[in-house]
């Protein structure tokens, strides 16, 4: 099986150990980070969104403007824009750029976040509408001929797309969440299923959690998983490495924002700190400081030691089913073009003995 990386791409330089200065929108940064994952060999880099973030489409228009073959992951909340408008938007990017969108819906966990923009529905409201909002994006894509669509949330008369994705195999819809809720419409829609960096124990159990409700329709998704690399030449300056990333996160926790919020509003996040809470060191080399200083605020979670070491811990999870790891460090340019001169090499290398060993893994 293909293993695939993607990566992240800011709109300005800024991480738990890095305060952001200077305007918002920095071209420049995201000119430079295009073309630093692009050189490393990542297939993908991430464009995040937030309610009080740029948009992400159009960083991600930016970013392939400046990088011709990287490909782009436009994270996109459903819901704030007419899945038919967003269906041809995503498209006419893909066409722009020959085929390189994917997109990563992420539907909100916290409701005082969403109604910064004005959405008050709840949790279950939101994946209810965001499995109709898939259902219109997937036919407005397919579909030549008008078609209605009457649902809860949304009436659709006579949509007729003229764009379409730049590929017969269409745009990938990436997805995450890890609610019940969420488990339900991934089985529906997800052709990739996103998670965080959790436990061997955890991430088998979604992997089948969500296997079993995508089989309900007739779907086998990929799996990807999300973590945070830190590499040294030798594993005690690994771990030395990650406590002092530890401290540094911790005495400019009021510069960078991530604090540690009273409620821990989405699954996700109380998964995370779940594994925190049995140690901040398990299975061979998972870190999980970081997400229990910040209440795992997004990807938060490391593995920690050498790139040899790093790599074959991937391979364990390559083992559980994932063959997608979204890796991004603390420091986003540098380790960037760290992981692709120490750590994906390696890992390709890995996979192709790996499958070499298991024909129908290669499958």
């Amino acid at each position: 099986m293909p293993v695939e990386f993607i990566g992240y791409i800011g709109s300005r330089n800024q991480s738990e150990i890095i305060p952001p200065t200077g305007p918002s929108v920095d071209p420049k940064h995201i000119e430079l980070a295009a073309k630093i994952h692009e050189n490393a060999g990542f297939n993908r880099a991430l464009v995040a969104f937030h309610s009080n973030s740029p948009e992400s489409i159009l960083v991600a228009q930016h970013a392939a403007t400046t990088a011709p073959d990287l490909g782009l992951l436009i994270a996109h909340r459903p819901g704030f824009n007419a899945p038919t408008i967003a269906a041809r938007q995503f498209a006419t990017l893909d066409n722009i750029t020959k085929g390189r969108i994917a997109v990563h819906i992420i539907t909100g966990g916290s409701d005082l976040e969403l109604q910064a923009d004005g959405d008050h529905t709840t949790k279950v409201e939101r994946y209810a509408r965001t499995s109709e909002y898939l259902d219109i994006v997937r036919r407005e894509w397919s579909e030549t001929a008008p078609f209605d669509y009457k649902g809860v949330f949304y009436d659709v008369h006579g949509a007729n797309s003229l764009v379409h994705p730049y590929k017969d195999s269409g745009i990938p819809i990436y997805f995450g969440g890890s609610s019940p809720e969420a488990i339900e419409v991934a089985g529906r829609h997800a052709d990739v299923y996103a998670l965080w960096g959790e436990t061997y124990e955890q991430v088998a159990e979604t992997v089948t959690r969500v296997r079993a409700a995508a089989a309900k329709h007739g779907r086998s998704p990929r799996f990807s998983l999300s973590l945070r690399p830190v590499l040294a030449e030798t594993e005690e300056a690994a771990w030395t490495k990650a406590d002092r990333i530890l401290e540094k996160a911790r005495s400019l926790q009021d510069k960078t924002g991530f604090t540690r919020a009273a409620d821990i509003p989405n699954e996700g996040s109380r998964r995370l700190l779940a594994a925190a809470a049995q140690g901040s060191r398990l299975d061979k080399r998972l870190w999980t400081g970081i997400a229990a200083l910040t209440g795992a605020k997004g990807n938060s979670t490391s593995l920690v030691g050498t790139p040899e070491q790093v790599a074959e811990a991937l391979i364990d999870y390559y083992r559980l089913g994932i063959s997608t790891f979204l890796i991004r460090g603390f420091d986003p340019l540098l380790d960037a073009y760290e992981y692709g001169r120490d750590l994906i090499p390696l890992v390709r290398q890995l996979v192709t003995t790996e499958d070499a060993r298991s024909p129908a893994k290669a499958a």
